[in-house]
């Protein structure tokens, strides 16, 4: 199977995962200065097991950590569970 295209929708604030040129899904993100809360995953049915939801955590937190001094809120349970699973990912957790 065909890895999703994920691209940033900023006017929406969600990165949104494409196959086979169909919205498959979306992670919603919301900045409040240097910390992003990651409310929201959402993939849809017919798209459901093809590891989109996966592909989209990872490519969203590799870019806001390639955008340097962002911290994340993973209030979405998808995302939290997906970090504990990927410790190399902890670091960016915002702690309050």
């Amino acid at each position: 199977m065909a890895e999703p295209t994920i691209t940033d929708n900023t006017a929406e604030h969600r990165y949104e995962a494409h196959l086979d040129g169909e919205l498959a899904g979306y992670l919603v993100y919301e900045q409040d200065g240097e910390v992003v809360d990651l409310p929201h995953t959402k993939v849809f049915s017919q798209y459901e097991g093809k590891g989109v939801a996966g592909a989209l955590v990872r490519h969203g937190l590799d870019d806001i950590r390639a955008r340097g001094g962002l911290t994340v809120t993973p209030t979405c349970p998808y995302v939290e569970k997906w970090i504990q699973r990927h410790p190399d990912y902890a670091d960016l957790v915002h702690q309050s």
